[in-house]
């Protein structure tokens, strides 16, 4: 039964720079099918940029020192898992329809109102991470370059907005030009590492905590504390669907099996397969920190990537300097390709927020500003330093609401309990839908 409902009208104000959709890149709305004019290879080159970010080195550290190698690793291998699945629905049907993850919200038993609060959800993720990742490169630029980090916070967050304003035509180039480099600097290191200290692996997998004298052994509580981190993760599938709504129109007649090959191909790799190369740069993370700490670094900074990867590069080079350059270009690169999704991800979700909020929408390179602004503020209140309270008390909130997404999609769609095609517009939906909003209120209880 369609919801009936009386919509008023109201009129919104648009800047004009909502008409160019160079810089507005759909924010509001589906995205057109002549905008989805890139190959299914570059939509998927652009979404798979997002791996790159060094929060997944600093979190596998971060765990592993804290709750041991054991704990953590079944932790990231059962928290992959539920993301790898959950991420897969939510990539089809957002791919196939078009559809950023709010209207993909909106009709999952959100509906028009309801789905506000999850885009505020969104929307912090992005700028929560964007902050995160723009200290990782603060602290890269404080060890290569001796910039204080107050100026370095100031830096590594207004380099990205120019490299976002002209949304999706100017961040594939970017990530499609970086990534040669970057896979060559992330690989190099444990190539070398295996080659002359193979035994720092069985360090690794040895690894005691020091009020755990047997850090073999399995602990739920440490698991489920491992866990929790992790799980903030879920919400990354959001800016991986802000690209892969580009990916060529699938019902397209001109498509042929080939052609629909490489488009599951693409989403596959640029949906749910982020995980996948994340999970192991989570486990890289937690060996480097273990291996930084056999190598004299401090524990306060052993699940520091700037401070991982300048050991790492040392097995490279015998010149402590060129060490500390490759570290450094490496983190770098890294935080740049992240953060374009980032702060890109973060205009869109505050678009949404405050189009239905207001009424208005100055433009989405305006929200792309108010974006970097709130991050640059968390940055300076030291967000690093309470990296693993941030991120267990977010996930919580995060888990229900893509939980609850997914279970509209994968259960009450074929049970025909919700309309077969994705409805998003307006007239069809409730203001605020029950279903959605308060399964996920429950859930976060």
């Amino acid at each position: 039964m369609k919801a009936k409902q009386q919509v008023f009208r109201v009129r919104r104000n648009y800047n004009r720079w909502v008409a160019n959709q160079t810089l507005e890149d759909y924010a509001l709305r589906f995205t057109a099918k002549k905008a989805r004019k890139f190959s299914a290879a570059r939509v998927s080159n652009t979404a798979l940029g997002a791996i790159s970010f060094l929060a997944l080195e600093a979190i596998g550290g971060a765990i592993t020192l804290n709750y041991g190698f054991t704990n953590s690793v079944f932790a990231i291998m059962a928290v992959a898992l539920i993301i790898f699945l959950t991420s897969l629905p939510i990539s089809y049907y957002a791919a196939r329809y078009g559809v950023d993850i709010d209207l993909l919200t909106r009709g999952a038993g959100f509906g028009y109102i309801g789905s506000t609060i999850t885009s505020l959800i969104y929307a912090s993720f992005t700028f929560i991470f964007f902050a995160l990742e723009a200290v990782i490169m603060a602290m890269a630029l404080e060890l290569t370059l001796g910039i204080p980090l107050s100026i370095g916070y100031v830096i590594c967050a207004l380099v990205v907005i120019p490299l976002v304003t002209y949304g999706i035509t100017l961040i594939s180039r970017f990530q499609l030009w970086t990534q040669p480099f970057w896979v060559i600097l992330q690989l190099l290191p444990f190539i070398f590492i295996a080659y002359q200290d193979i035994s720092s692996v069985s360090n690794w997998v040895e690894y005691e905590l020091e009020y755990n004298t047997d850090g073999s052994s399995f602990n739920l509580l440490l698991f489920g504390a491992a866990a929790s981190v992790m799980f903030s993760l879920v919400a990354q599938i959001g800016e991986q669907v802000d690209f892969l709504r580009f990916l060529p129109d699938y019902d397209r007649s001109s498509l042929d099996k080939k052609a629909k090959r490489r488009w599951w191909v693409a989403l596959l790799a640029g949906g749910p397969g982020w995980i996948i190369v994340g999970a192991i740069k989570i486990l890289a993370g937690s060996f480097l920190a273990v291996l930084a700490l056999n190598n004299g670094v401090e524990p306060e900074n052993a699940s520091d990537p700037a401070h991982m990867y300048k050991v790492a590069f040392a097995y490279i080079t015998n010149s402590p300097d060129m060490a500390l350059a490759l570290a450094g270009i490496f983190v770098i690169l890294s935080q740049l390709k992240i953060n374009v999704t980032n702060a890109y991800a973060g205009s869109i979700a505050w678009s949404n927020f405050f189009s239905r909020l207001t009424h208005s929408h100055p433009g989405r390179v305006v929200w792309l500003v108010f974006n970097v602004v709130i991050a640059l503020m968390l940055m300076e209140l030291g967000i690093y330093r309470v990296l693993e309270d941030i991120l267990g008390g977010y996930a919580i909130i995060a888990l229900a609401w893509v939980g609850s997404l997914v279970a509209d999609l994968v259960v009450n769609k074929p049970l025909g309990l919700r309309p077969a095609h994705i409805e998003f517009k307006r007239a069809h939906l409730f203001d605020i839908n029950p279903v959605g909003v308060g399964s996920m209120i429950i859930a976060s209880i």
